[in-house]
């Protein structure tokens, strides 16, 4: 990518995908959207990758979507978010194994995408909240599906609906996140990972991989459902305050 917010590069048949935007706590742009997408996409069909890493790099995973950028956006026009629509769809269709490494501060969609994952890693500096409600909208990417199946309904309501940030040691609990290493260890330790599920049968961990999760085609569904919300959300008194509030606070 030409300004270097997204890193791709490949190591022992592993995808890895950094966010590499520390001066912004790696908070993700439309451009940066259609970049990891496509770096999940090409992958499918690439034998020689076996596993992805998702990483933010050592202190941080993302801040979330880049406000200033999704304020940009025409957001009267639905292909304005497409970018980090498909970004969704690639997850959700994704037949490779996806591990994630989180090492600092996990907002928003760096919290959803890790339910689409098979394997997390955190460090225990790490943090992860979903704040959607508190800005008048609903949340995204399947995720009104998969962290109630994943945790539980009581935690995801408190995650999703109330805002509450969880510790790393509270995700592992809840059962998002496999193990916690210490801060700096996460890349590493996921690369081990990798190493791991790239010396079984790939016919067999695909298979078994498709059996453990749920259909795509009922994410996709769900993704649609609440991307239709948050679209009406966008144009809601409520979320036209929070983002009034949002904008006046950075001009202070």
């Amino acid at each position: 990518m030409p300004n270097g917010n997204i890193v791709v590069t490949e190591e022992h048949a592993t995808r890895i995908v950094t966010l590499r935007r520390p001066n912004k706590k790696n908070a993700i742009t439309q451009d940066m959207y259609r970049e990891m997408g496509h770096a999940i996409d090409t992958a499918q069909n690439n034998p020689e990758i076996r596993c992805i890493i998702i990483t933010g790099g050592s202190g941080v995973f993302t801040a979330g979507d880049d406000i200033d950028d999704f304020l940009k956006a025409d957001t009267s026009r639905p292909e304005t978010l497409s970018n980090a629509a498909k970004f969704l769809y690639s997850l959700a269709l994704n037949v490779k194994p996806i591990i994630a490494a989180v090492d600092g501060a996990s907002v928003g969609v760096g919290t959803v995408l890790l339910f689409h994952c098979d394997y997390v890693l955190a460090s225990t500096a790490a943090t992860f909240s979903a704040p959607y409600v508190k800005l008048g909208l609903i949340p995204v990417g399947a995720s009104s599906l998969l962290m109630p199946h994943t945790m539980g309904f009581q935690r995801a309501f408190a995650m999703l609906v109330m805002g509450r940030i969880f510790s790393a040691e509270e995700a592992r609990m809840a059962g998002f996140v496999n193990a916690v290493v210490s801060p700096g260890h996460t890349e590493a330790e996921a690369r081990k990972v990798a190493r791991e599920i790239c010396k079984l049968p790939a016919e067999a961990v695909a298979i078994s991989r498709r059996l453990l999760r749920a259909p795509p085609e009922e994410l996709t569904r769900r993704i649609d459902q609440e991307a239709h919300l948050f679209g009406e959300r966008l144009k809601s008194n409520e979320a036209i305050a929070a983002f009034n509030a949002f904008t006046t606070r950075k001009r202070r």
